[in-house]
């Protein structure tokens, strides 16, 4: 039996909106890395729309088969195979011009969050581009009822979970050198936040 895509349905729904504000950061950049690719329709559905840039994925082991599913049947000439990467191990050598990442920083506990971004501040360029997308508070205060539902979901799935607050992960952006360039509004309450490398 030929195994089956994975499907995330918030990716359907959020790419389109990601990449009409990639488009404008990602479209000079030559090698992207996307920080948990997840199930790897990101990848497939920005890297045709971004041919210039080879956009690697990337993500813990057991995610790869399902990105590789994605990948394979695209057969795009602009997605190598994915790497295998967990923000709190060995990160890649080489250097990339862009990092992107999806509804990660929410997911893991905060001090892989300060390890996401130690890990790019190795790897991002100078004058490199990181995006991050998903749901984030601000002064410490949700930004809807519907984040404040979904961020005592995380909790009650795993108590280092939880939405960020933006102040935070800011001073982590400028921690290796990013200064934000700007902060999205996204649908469904989310944001996506572009820093750039000085």
């Amino acid at each position: 039996m030929t195994p089956q895509k994975p499907i995330a349905p918030a990716c359907e729904r959020n790419q389109g909106p990601i990449l009409e504000v990639l488009r404008h950061y990602f479209h000079d950049r030559r090698r992207v890395l996307e920080i948990g690719s997840g199930t790897g329709q990101h990848a497939v559905f920005f890297a045709p729309a971004l041919p210039n840039a080879i956009w690697q994925t990337s993500d813990v082991e057991e995610n790869l088969p399902g990105i590789r599913l994605w990948l394979d049947d695209a057969a795009l000439p602009n997605l190598p195979p994915p790497l295998v990467l967990d923000v709190t191990g060995p990160w890649p050598q080489q250097r990339f011009d862009a990092v992107f990442s999806a509804n990660s920083l929410h997911i893991m506990p905060w001090t892989a969050v300060e390890q996401f971004f130690a890990g790019v501040g190795r790897v991002l360029e100078p004058g490199g581009v990181l995006a991050v997308y998903g749901p984030f508070n601000y002064g410490g205060a949700y930004t809807s009822d519907s984040n404040r539902e979904f961020d005592g979901w995380l909790k009650q799935r795993s108590g280092s979970s939880g939405i960020r607050d933006f102040e935070a992960v800011d001073r982590l952006a400028n921690g290796i050198g990013c200064e934000l360039v700007k902060d999205h509004t996204m649908p469904a309450n989310n944001r996506l936040l572009v820093w750039r490398r000085r």
